[in-house]
């Protein structure tokens, strides 16, 4: 196994560690969001309010929620990286030949 092998493995390692981690240690946490935040001034506008439909699948916590964003954030980023670097590649190693 290569040096770079390794040590992408081992990163990858550490970066499920760290986001598994907090799941393990930190229960019943709440991270509100921008959701909840409107929620709160919808009520205090119109306290008779009820909202039109609820969530059809509701994580087991806040943290879980903040989790989903982030690994979906990181998807979507290396889908961009992945591309954008495809595009560079072919149009670099076109011109060779």
């Amino acid at each position: 196994m290569t040096k770079n092998a390794k040590i992408t493995i081992i990163l990858l390692m550490m970066v499920v560690v760290i986001a598994v981690t907090p799941l393990l240690f930190i229960k019943d946490s709440e991270f509100g969001g921008a959701d909840g935040e409107a929620e709160g001034a919808i009520t205090a506008i119109n306290p008779d309010y009820e909202p039109w439909f609820g969530s059809i699948l509701e994580p087991p916590g806040g943290e879980t929620e903040s989790l989903l964003f982030c690994l979906q954030a990181g998807i979507g980023a290396g889908i961009f990286g992945f591309g954008f670097g495809y595009l560079v590649a072919r149009k670099k190693y076109k011109k060779g030949e």
